[in-house]
C-alpha cells in the first residue's frame, strides 16, 4: 500500500530525485530499486534554523503497487452559443473564471473588457515605462487578465474558507501552468508565463460559444424597476441581458462613480496604503537564510513581516523576490507603484509593498464625496506624488534611513523602476500620521530583520492600490446586489476578494448563484 510521509530534508536532497529516493529508501528500509515512484504533495522552506530544511509531504509507491500518472484535464464544457446570456464586465481572474463556470453550467458569457487583449497591452506598458504615457483603458491594471497578469501572478491566498483553491489551481495547470503550483506553499506563475495562460482561457471561452469583446468600456448600466436590463458601451452600443457580473477590479473608479451617480448602493471601505521598498535580493537572502551565499538549490528568499505601530497594522504586501517595481497609474496626473517577478525570480532586486491599515475616519477630509471618500483620499496622494516627481511617471523616492530621519537623500541609485526616480522627502507625499507610522514602523522592522533597515534600501511612493476603496454590498446568500436584481458585484473591485485565487473563486461563485436562480 502506498505510504504517505512528512519529512525534512536538505535543499540538495529535495532538488535531486535520485538523492531523495536514496533518503526515502533508508527511511522506510527498502532498497532504492524497490521504489517505483515518488509523488510530492506539498513543499515549503523552513528557514528558522541556520541549517535550512525543506519540508516535504510525499507518497511513495513501491514496485507492484498500483500507480498511474494522473493528467489534470479541463471540465467537459458545453457549446453555449445559443444559451441564455450573462454579461460579465471585466476580464480579470474574477471575470474569466466566472465565464468558464457559466459555460460549464450551460450559460453564455459575454465578457466585456475595457482594455486590450493580453498581447496588445504590452505596447501600452512600454508607453508608460518609456514615454510616461498612461492609457486609461490599457495599462498594468486594465486589460485582459487584469492587474495580476503583468504584475506577478502570485497565487498565494489565505482565503481557504472562501472556496475550492485546489480547483482554481488545477484549472490553471490544465491551461498550461506548471504543476509546481499544486505543491508549493506559495505558488507563483510569473508575469512572463501568465499571458499565454490567459490567452488560452479566452480562446476556450470563444471556442464553446462565449463572447469576449475588447476595447469595450461600460459607460452605463441599464436598470428598470430596480432590475438590470443591460449595459451601454463607450460607443453608445447597448447589450441587453438581465444578469450582470460586475468584475471590474479595484481601480475602476469610473464604475464606482457611475454607481454612485445612479444611486446604486455602494459604500466606502478601508484599505491599506504605503510605499514600495526595494532591497538587493542578495541582502534579503542573507537575512532570511542566514548565509553569505544562497546556493543553487534555494529560491530567492521572500519575507513577510507585520507590526503594530501606534495602534495600526503595518505589514509587507505583495512581496516580490527577484522582481522589479512597475508604474501602475490608470489615469494621467497620478503616480502608482506595484511590483512583479518573472517565473524564475532572477532579477537582482527584491521589493515589497510596505503598507498601513487605514480606517474610515481617515477619509473625513473627503466626507463630502460620501461613499467615494476613500477613492478621493487615494487620488489625492497619487496626484501629489505626480506633482512632487515633476509631473511625469518618475516616482518620489528616498533612502530608507534618510526617511526615518526626515532627511532628503542626496542621491538615489538606479532602481528597478524603469521610468526613474526623483529624490523627495516622503513626508510630503503622505498625511502626517501616515508618515510618522511608516518612520516608526521601519525602525521596528529593522529590529526584527537585522540588516533590513539600511540606506541602501530605496522607498518608492505610493503603494496605493492594495485593494478596493469601495464595497458594493450584496446578499451573502445569493451574491446579488442588495438593491438591484440581476446585478452581481464580484471580485476585488466589489470588495470581496484580494488576489488572483480569491477573485477567481468569487467569479465562479457568482456564476453558480446565477445558474441557481435560473433553475
Amino acid at each position: 500500500m502506498p505510504r504517505e510521509l512528512l519529512l525534512q530534508v536538505t535543499p540538495e536532497i529535495a532538488a535531486n530525485e535520485s538523492l531523495l529516493k536514496d533518503y526515502l529508501s533508508k527511511q522506510i528500509k527498502v532498497s532504492p530499486q524497490e521504489i517505483q515512484h515518488i509523488t510530492i504533495l506539498k513543499r515549503s522552506i523552513d528557514a528558522r534554523q541556520k541549517a535550512i530544511k525543506i519540508n516535504l509531504k510525499v507518497i511513495i509507491y513501491l514496485k507492484g503497487e498500483p500507480f498511474q500518472e494522473t493528467k489534470i484535464e479541463l471540465p467537459l464544457y458545453k457549446d453555449v452559443s445559443s444559451a441564455q446570456e450573462v454579461i460579465v464586465v471585466g476580464a480579470g481572474p474574477a471575470g474569466l473564471f466566472a465565464a468558464l463556470q457559466l459555460i460549464e453550467l450551460g450559460l453564455k458569457p459575454i465578457v466585456l473588457e475595457r482594455g486590450k487583449d493580453v498581447r496588445g497591452r504590452r505596447r501600452d506598458l512600454k508607453a508608460i515605462n518609456v514615454e510616461h504615457i498612461v492609457n486609461e483603458d490599457s495599462n498594468y491594471c486594465f486589460g485582459e487578465g487584469g492587474a495580476g497578469t503583468y504584475s506577478d501572478g502570485k497565487l498565494y491566498t489565505r482565503s481557504k474558507k472562501r472556496g475550492d483553491v485546489t480547483r482554481i489551481l488545477e484549472l490553471l495547470v490544465a491551461f498550461g501552468a506548471s504543476e509546481d503550483i499544486l505543491v508549493e506553499a506559495h505558488p507563483h506563475i510569473g508575469t512572463n508565463k501568465l499571458p499565454k495562460i490567459i490567452e488560452d482561457i479566452r480562446n476556450k471561452i470563444i471556442e464553446f460559444g462565449g463572447q469576449v469583446l475588447f476595447d469595450t468600456r461600460v459607460t452605463d448600466i441599464l436598470v428598470k424597476n430596480n432590475e438590470v436590463e443591460g449595459i451601454v458601451t463607450q460607443n453608445g452600443d447597448k447589450i441587453l441581458a438581465n444578469k450582470l457580473i460586475l468584475a471590474t477590479g479595484h481601480s475602476a473608479r469610473d464604475i464606482f462613480e457611475l454607481l454612485d451617480k445612479k444611486k446604486i448602493l455602494i459604500e466606502a471601505k478601508p484599505f491599506a496604503l504605503g510605499v514600495r521598498a526595494e532591497h538587493s535580493q542578495e541582502l534579503i537572502d542573507s537575512i532570511q537564510y542566514s548565509c553569505d551565499y544562497r546556493g543553487e538549490h534555494l529560491p530567492p528568499a521572500p519575507y513577510s513581516i507585520v507590526k503594530q505601530v501606534n495602534g495600526r497594522g503595518m505589514y509587507s504586501f505583495c512581496m516580490c523576490p527577484g522582481g522589479v517595481i512597475a508604474p501602475c497609474a490608470t489615469s494621467p496626473g497620478e503616480v502608482v507603484t506595484n511590483g512583479w517577478s518573472p517565473s524564475k525570480r532572477d532579477q537582482a532586486t527584491a521589493n515589497s509593498g510596505i503598507v498601513i491599515e487605514l480606517k474610515l475616519e481617515d477619509f473625513k477630509p473627503f466626507a463630502k464625496f460620501g461613499a467615494l471618500a476613500g477613492v478621493e483620499f487615494q487620488k489625492s496622494i497619487e496626484q501629489k506624488a505626480w506633482h512632487l516627481a515633476g509631473q511625469t511617471q518618475k516616482v518620489p523616492a528616498q533612502r530608507m534611513i534618510d526617511f526615518t530621519q526626515n532627511k532628503v537623500s542626496a542621491d538615489i541609485p538606479k532602481t528597478s523602476y524603469v521610468p526613474g526616480t526623483t529624490s523627495v522627502e516622503m513626508g510630503q507625499v503622505f498625511p502626517g500620521f501616515l508618515s510618522q507610522i511608516l518612520r516608526e514602523g521601519f525602525k521596528e522592522f529593522g529590529k526584527s530583520m537585522r540588516g533590513y533597515l539600511t540606506n541602501e534600501a530605496i522607498l518608492h511612493a505610493p503603494e496605493s492600490r492594495t485593494s478596493s476603496p469601495v464595497r458594493i454590498p450584496r446578499d451573502p446568500l445569493t451574491y446579488e446586489h442588495l438593491q438591484i436584481k440581476g446585478l452581481y458585484p464580484c471580485g476585488e473591485g466589489a470588495g470581496y476578494a484580494g488576489g488572483i485565487i480569491s477573485a477567481a473563486i468569487d467569479g465562479e461563485k457568482c456564476a453558480l448563484m446565477i445558474a441557481e436562480t435560473l433553475k
